[in-house]
Parts: C-alpha cells; sequence; structure tokens
C-alpha cells in the first residue's frame, strides 16, 4: 500500500474536518466493499505464486526430487512438500 498525502487528494474543507480528529496521524480508509480484492490480486503477486507452485508441482511429477527442488527455490522442506500437496489436491 502506498500513502498518499492527504493535502494533495482532499478537497481543504474535508481535510480540516479530519484534522479535528486525527491531527498529525496515520489514518486507514478502507476500501469500498464492491472494490476489495484479495491478497496479492492487485500487484500480482498471488498469480506468480500459483504459477511457480504449479511449476514446483510438474517438475516434482516429472521426477526432480523434493531436495533439488529445495535448492532451486531456496524453499524449505516443509514449503515444497506443502506446496506438492496442495497442488495434487486441485488434481483430484
Amino acid at each position: 500500500m502506498k500513502y498518499k498525502k492527504a493535502q494533495d487528494i482532499l478537497p481543504k474543507h474535508v481535510l480540516e474536518l479530519l484534522q479535528e480528529y486525527v491531527d498529525g496521524e496515520y489514518l486507514y480508509i478502507p476500501l469500498k466493499n464492491n472494490s476489495k480484492k484479495s491478497w496479492g490480486e492487485k500487484s500480482g503477486f498471488k498469480k506468480e505464486l500459483s504459477d511457480r507452485n504449479r511449476e514446483i508441482y510438474n517438475k516434482y511429477q516429472r521426477g526432480m526430487a523434493i531436495s533439488q527442488l529445495i535448492g532451486e527455490y531456496y524453499l524449505t522442506e516443509s514449503s515444497i512438500r506443502r506446496i506438492i500437496r496442495s497442488e495434487k489436491s486441485r488434481d483430484n
């Protein structure tokens, strides 16, 4: 999430009203209900992880050892095993 300066985007009267409640503090403004996105959707990171996990599973199915996957992806053995289990359950 990138911070924006309130004085750059809000009308002066709205800024002054907000300053009565939170003067000089951080304020989180949640998304509207209809515009919420799940984690990683906006940045595309969720898809990248999904693609990587599918790649790990495919390599495992083609015979690559877990120890090799650990070295190639810099993940722990438990992470590799979790990814394989998760991807395997998607296939079923």
